[in-house]
């Protein structure tokens, strides 16, 4: 056999076990996708809490969730940064905003980025583009170690400065537990410290809608669990709620929830 006939064969072996190409993406198919590079995954329904069950972000839920209508309905809209502690409910905001949203208008779609995806964010830009329908592109817990600080300038680069604009019906919403990200005071650290806060406030101005998610104090943790047990009728016992946070080592809107699931499977009942 020629070399070329051997190469035509090689060719087509290698063709015949290679996987098939993704199917196209429906875009106006399901509430939520997911991003994973070279495609997306349907998802058929969103992860979210009804809104007004979130306690104690009540400002940040109206501002949120104001900018997902604005986007939905074809007006202004930011890109949204939700700062602050962990647990404090920035992503299931995220969630349920989108959520509320679909419920009142449908036009609006959640595409949460796999990680480490950021690299092909142009693509996915290009692929929603010319959709009639608006996109809410999410990036949950940005991180700041070493591969998290390139993935911090490559955002940074995307939201603004890029030579291609960004379609006005897609926005994005990041979230990210580093407090840093949004502190201006001057401070005596290392150069390259000052330097990782300088691009972090670079990225942080680049946000048209910033929302801070601080630690939950005592009064406004037995409120949220009281909260999320009042409608079942249950009651608790607010040392044992404390004992519950202590033990977790933060006391959180997250940490509420748990107590309140305890409290209420200890009864037969669901939240």
């Amino acid at each position: 056999m020629s070399e070329g006939g051997e190469l035509e064969r090689i060719a087509a072996a290698l063709e015949r076990i290679a996987p098939p190409p993704p199917p196209p993406t429906d875009w106006l198919a399901a509430p939520a996708y997911v991003w994973e590079g070279r495609h997306a995954r349907a998802v058929p329904v969103i992860d979210a809490l009804p809104l007004g069950r979130l306690l104690g972000v009540e400002a940040q839920a109206r501002a949120l969730r104001d900018n997902c209508a604005r986007l939905a309905n074809g007006a202004a809209a930011h890109d949204v940064l939700l700062w602050g502690a962990r647990g404090m409910g920035k992503s299931a905001l995220v969630r349920a905003s989108v959520a509320d949203v679909q419920k009142e208008t449908g036009a609006l779609a959640l595409v949460q980025l796999a990680p480490r995806t950021l690299p092909t964010f142009l693509a996915l830009i290009a692929a929603l583009a010319e959709q009639p329908r608006a996109f809410l592109l999410f990036i949950d817990d940005l991180g700041f170690g070493a591969d998290g600080r390139a993935e911090m300038l490559a955002l940074r680069s995307l939201l603004d400065g890029g030579v291609a604009p960004r379609p006005a019906q897609i926005r994005l919403a990041v979230t990210a537990n580093r407090r840093a990200i949004v502190e201006r005071e001057d401070t005596s650290a290392a150069l390259h410290e000052r330097d990782e806060r300088d691009d972090a406030l670079a990225l942080a101005d680049r946000f048209g809608l910033t929302l801070g998610f601080h630690p939950a104090d005592k009064e406004t943790y037995l409120a949220v669990v009281a909260g999320y047990l009042a409608p079942l009728g249950l009651g608790f016992d607010a040392e044992e709620a404390m004992a519950f946070a202590i033990q977790r080592g933060n006391r959180s809107g997250r940490t509420a929830l748990q107590f309140a699931t305890e409290i209420a499977g200890r009864a037969g009942l669901r939240l």
